[in-house]
Order: C-alpha cells, then sequence, then structure tokens
C-alpha cells in the first residue's frame, strides 16, 4: 500500500515537474510571439530556448568545447536543412541566417537590414563607430575615412613600416627562446596599426593601450554581467580608461596646434580631426575617439590571430609551405638589386601566398557571426523575420558547407586557382555597404609578415597538440607556445 501511494506521488512529481519545464521553455515564445499574430506562422523553425538565456548557454557550451559547429548541428538536425532558423541570442529575438544567398540578402539590403550588434557591444566599441550608426551617417563616416585606410598613396606609406616592424620582431624573437607567439603578434599588429593611426606613443601610453585592449576584446562576446568580477565588467573600465588617453592625446594636439608647434607626421587622428564634408561639417571628438576605437580594436586582433593561424597551418603542410616560399624567392630576384624593401608591385606578385591567405581567412573564420536587426518585416526564402528582430549572419556555416567547398576541413589554397567566389560564399570582411573597411590593410600586413617568415624563419610549436579556444576567437590555449627558429 505504501509503495503503491510513493509511486503515486512520484509520478505526480514528476508529471509536475514536466510541466514546469514545458511551460518554461515556452515563455520566450509567449512573449515575443503571440504578439504576432498570425505572422508567427510564417516564422522560421527553431527554438527561443529557455526564459531571458534563451540558446545561450547552448551556444556556450558548443563553443567552449572540441566542436563549436554542434551548435548550429542541432539546429539543422532538429529543424531540417532550410538554413535558417529562429532562436533568443544575445538578449534579443533572433533568426540565424547560414546560407550563402540569405547571408548575401540580408548583408546587401541596406532598406530592410540596419546594425543589429547587442547593446552591450555598441557600448563597448562606441555608438558614434561604425557598428552603431545609421547608414547615412554610416556612409558620410566611411566615405570621409576609406582613402586614409585603403588608398594606394596610404597603404604605399604603411608597407614601409609593416615590414621594418616585422623585421625587427621576427629577429628578436628569435633570440628570445619560448615565447607566446599569438601574444607576441598581437603586440606587433597593435603596434603597428597605433603607429598607422595615431602615431609614435611613449611606450607607458603603449602598454596601457595594450592592457586595456585587451580587456576591452574578451567582454565584446561575453556575458552583458555588468558586476565586479566579469569580463564585461572589467571591458566597461577598460573602455573609459581608453576614452581618457584618446581624449588626452587630442587635446595635447590641439594645444600644439594653438601654439604652431609642428608634427613631424600627420597621422590619422590628425586627419580626423581636420577633415570636413561637403557642408563644413567636422567629425566630432566622441566620433573621432569611437572610430579609432573600433579601428584599432578591429585592426590588431583579426590580423594578429590570422597571421599565427598561417603561420600554423604552413608548418603543418609542407608542400604549401614550399610552394609560398619559392613565389617570395621568385620576386626577391626579380628586384632590382637597388631596391631595398617590398613594394606594392611586389605584394600583387604574391598570387600564392594571396590564396594562402584567402584559406586561413576561409578556415579560421575569424569572426563566426555578424549582427542586423529587421527595420521592417522582411521575407526570406519564404520565411517571415519580424520587424525588430535581430538577424544573426552566421559566416562559420558558409565557409564549411561541403557544397561550396570540397572538404572544407582541409587546409587547401589550390582551391582558389581560377576560383571566383560567388557573392555570399566567402565573407571574412562582410560584404555590402558595410563592408569591413580594413580588410585592404589587413591582408596587406598579414602577407608581409607571411613574406619575411616563409623566407628566414621556421615555428617549432611547443605543445602542438593543446586544445583550441573558440571564444572571442579561434586560438590554441597556451596562445601557441613557440621558439621562433631563424634559417
Amino acid at each position: 500500500m505504501a509503495l503503491t501511494a510513493l509511486t503515486v506521488i512520484l509520478s505526480v512529481l514528476c508529471g509536475f515537474i514536466g510541466a514546469l519545464f514545458w511551460a518554461l521553455h515556452r515563455v520566450n515564445c509567449f512573449l515575443y510571439e503571440r504578439k504576432l499574430g498570425e505572422k508567427k506562422l510564417w516564422l522560421p523553425p527553431g527554438d527561443l530556448g529557455w526564459p531571458f538565456i534563451g540558446n545561450m548557454w547552448a551556444f556556450l557550451r558548443a563553443f567552449k568545447s572540441t566542436n563549436p559547429d554542434s551548435f548550429m548541428s542541432s539546429f539543422v538536425s532538429r529543424f531540417g536543412q532550410d538554413g535558417i532558423y529562429k532562436a533568443f541570442m544575445f538578449g534579443s529575438p533572433s533568426v540565424i541566417v547560414t546560407t550563402p544567398d540569405s547571408c548575401r540578402k540580408v548583408l546587401t539590403d541596406d532598406e530592410k537590414f540596419k546594425p543589429g550588434w547587442p547593446i552591450s557591444t555598441v557600448e563597448l566599441i562606441g555608438r558614434k563607430s561604425f557598428i552603431g550608426i545609421s547608414f547615412e551617417e554610416h556612409k558620410r563616416l566611411r566615405k570621409l575615412t576609406s582613402a586614409l585606410v585603403n588608398g594606394h598613396e596610404a597603404l604605399s606609406i604603411y608597407m614601409r613600416y609593416i615590414e621594418e616592424k616585422v623585421v625587427s620582431a621576427l629577429e628578436r624573437w628569435s633570440t628570445l627562446g619560448e615565447i607566446e607567439f599569438l601574444t607576441e603578434l598581437r603586440k606587433l599588429t597593435f603596434r603597428i596599426i597605433v603607429h598607422i593611426f595615431m602615431g609614435s606613443q611613449g611606450e607607458p601610453d603603449m602598454e596601457e593601450l595594450e592592457r586595456e585592449y585587451t580587456s576591452l576584446n574578451y567582454g565584446v562576446r561575453a556575458m552583458a554581467i555588468n558586476l565586479p568580477g566579469f569580463a564585461y565588467h572589467r571591458a566597461l573600465k577598460a573602455r573609459k580608461k581608453l576614452v581618457a588617453i584618446f581624449q588626452r592625446i587630442m587635446d595635447g594636439r590641439r594645444e600644439d596646434k594653438e601654439r604652431n608647434v609642428a608634427r613631424e607626421r600627420k597621422d590619422m587622428m590628425d586627419a580626423l580631426m581636420e577633415v570636413e564634408d561637403e557642408n563644413g561639417r567636422k567629425l566630432t571628438d566622441e566620433e573621432i575617439i569611437d572610430v579609432l576605437l573600433m579601428y584599432l580594436n578591429a585592426g590588431h586582433e583579426s590580423s594578429g590571430h590570422t597571421i599565427m593561424w598561417a603561420t600554423i597551418l604552413l608548418q603543418q603542410h609542407p608542400e604549401i609551405l614550399q610552394k609560398a616560399k619559392e613565389e617570395q624567392e621568385e620576386i626577391l630576384k626579380k628586384r632590382a638589386s637597388s631596391k631595398k624593401g617590398l613594394t606594392l608591385k611586389d605584394y600583387r606578385q604574391m598570387e600564392y601566398l594571396s590564396k594562402v591567405v584567402d584559406e586561413t581567412l576561409r578556415v579560421v573564420t575569424f569572426s563566426l557571426v555578424v549582427f542586423r536587426e529587421a527595420k521592417s518585416d522582411a521575407n526570406i526564402n519564404g520565411y517571415i523575420i519580424p520587424k525588430g528582430w535581430k538577424v544573426l549572419v552566421w559566416f562559420r556555416s558558409v565557409h564549411f558547407d561541403p557544397e561550396i567547398y570540397p572538404n572544407p576541413r582541409a587546409f587547401d589554397p589550390s582551391r582558389w586557382d581560377d576560383h571566383t567566389a560567388k557573392a555570399g560564399t566567402f565573407l571574412p570582411f562582410g560584404a555590402g555597404s558595410r563592408l569591413c573597411p580594413g580588410n585592404d590593410l589587413a591582408k596587406l600586413e598579414i602577407s608581409i609578415f607571411l613574406h619575411h617568415f616563409l623566407l628566414n624563419y621556421r615555428l617549432e610549436r611547443v605543445n602542438p597538440r593543446c586544445n583550441v579556444r573558440h571564444l572571442p576567437h579561434p586560438r590554441p590555449s597556451d596562445n601557441c607556445l613557440a621558439r621562433v627558429r631563424k634559417l
């Protein structure tokens, strides 16, 4: 009798727990889908997850494992291969798009979609940076800054400085024994980008900038918990310090100008302080600081990580390394003996190395996703994306699609032979009007480093089989502990 009563109690308890779990799992649907009326019938398939956290635990669990793509694989296995799914990500009801066509539509349709980065990210990078402003403001700001970053004259000037720093760094690393290769690369690319944008800075300022940028970057992909001890809290404090540093430098330059103190070389900060649009309007201090914050963060993180992975992948594939090295040797042979240093003409002859860089960008997919927001109800592949919902353009799924890239996990620069990527199939720098404005500078920097590395150095990793971490960006857990050997 007692056993029967216990069985009944356990059955009721299990039923109650099951009903509670079902109800909790429906909270987000009730909050965000009910108000859509009949339009909810045309939402993509998917799962809005648990209240408040949505699908973020699943996302973080996957990207902290050895198989980050298990997150999207679970959507595909549960909801089919349409390549478009509803979810609740980064605090908002969202639609994830994973096919080239849907990615292209979202990235290029400025009438239907605007930047939709999480508020936490915008707070860190800046409301007046490219990720936080309207299409009209972006168009104006990009026009004012693009020539300063990617123009032919600008790249020619930057090239000499980049090469000088790369040669010096490689020589120094070869004398140090074991180093964290990624950490040293991030310092190198950071100092290069700071010089380009802000000129020469004193060592104390440079060290402080490096330290605060590291904290800022780790907070960009962290959960927005503004409490002591959390990455986002540290990142907000870092941003405040960076803003203060930039403002101090700008104020100093204005004082120098008033005293007619001449500067040896004008840099990006000078140009941004002086530039005017067709109506004579200058940029505000807030706009200048947010643009610099954005460029400096993106300009050293992506380049440093890509250089590291290109170096590792070349070492893992000796036949590819040898072919790339032979191309660089041939470029040196053709160059007049009176010329010293690389030129843009030399750079444009690096056809195979360019394929190596593109293949690295595809395999690594430094930025796994970009964020947009529907300005009005949008139709993608027969599904409705409601106004105000976020759209996550999932680059990883595109770059690892076997229909586009056979054997996609393989590092194979030859796949780019006589191959022009169709729209939406190769997205390392995004697409559309908001294509990364520093893409040409980044590829130039990566190629200059690889040119000198291939000719004169090799990398010996201490822990070649160590785990890879995927947040905030893919990197070996030991930051690529290695020795740089001079040949």
